[in-house]
């Protein structure tokens, strides 16, 4: 890990949509950020459900979230149900993330800068304020998970580093992934944006010319991306020229 890069957390949690978190973790390491990694079981069940990824919670490694090599992403079983959303190739290498034409940093350099913590070790470094990160973003975010940082109950780590980004005043961006909202839900909504977070739900607009299920999971995570402040191209912009 490098002191310039800009460390990120992300919150892998139980709601449905398990392709936005994967594919999120795949351009932000590709576009040179540092990475402190935590899933709840709920998130570890949706993974092995939507993606029939096995995640052992006990240690997660660079390799158990996305293939290293497009070797590996084009001949491992396991992407199966990956590859029929995003499609056959390595996947950042796959689209231009950022206006530097500069080459990215290949997936198997970036095993050093992916940090994974368990859902309960409450003395990992993001459960202080005094670990400085950029940003953190739970991806999916379920409604227990929005709910616990709605109420600053800190059941978990993910909630704990939450709530750290809010009394910090460092942006925070949750994703949720539910349909329709109840009246509790939207209240949860409120009063996590009241206190500083950026309320970013899994809409996929249609603008941008989407052809494909991974220009929809493109146009999310590019909007997370630039609530981070990272450089993408994953999207075409509004009013943008042809």
């Amino acid at each position: 890990m490098t002191s310039a890069s800009p460390k990120i957390v992300l919150a892998i949690t139980g709601a449905s949509g398990a392709v936005y978190a994967v594919r999120l973790l795949d351009v932000l390491l590709a576009a040179g950020c540092d990475l402190a990694v935590s899933i709840s079981p709920a998130g570890a069940s949706v993974l092995k459900q939507e993606l029939d990824l096995d995640i052992d919670l006990k240690s997660v490694g660079f390799g158990d979230l996305l293939p290293p090599t497009a070797e590996a992403f084009a001949g491992d079983a396991r992407w199966k149900t990956l590859r029929a959303v995003l499609g056959d190739g390595p996947l950042a290498t796959h689209a231009v993330l950022s206006a530097d034409p500069s080459p990215l940093t290949p997936h198997p350099s970036s095993t050093d800068r992916f940090t994974y913590h368990h859902h309960q070790n409450l003395f990992a470094p993001i459960a202080s304020g005094s670990s400085l990160t950029a940003g953190m973003v739970v991806c999916p975010c379920s409604g227990g998970t929005l709910s616990g940082i709605a109420h600053g109950t800190s059941a978990n780590l993910i909630q704990r580093a939450a709530d750290v980004h809010l009394k910090e005043r460092r942006k925070l961006i949750l994703v949720p992934r539910e349909t329709p909202l109840s009246m509790i839900q939207l209240d949860n909504m409120r009063r996590c944006a009241e206190a500083g977070a950026v309320v970013l739900p899994a809409m996929p607009g249609w603008y941008s010319g989407a052809r494909t299920l991974r220009d929809l999971v493109d146009f999310v995570v590019a909007r997370i991306c630039d609530q981070l402040g990272v450089p993408n191209a994953l999207m075409k912009r509004w009013g943008a020229p042809e």
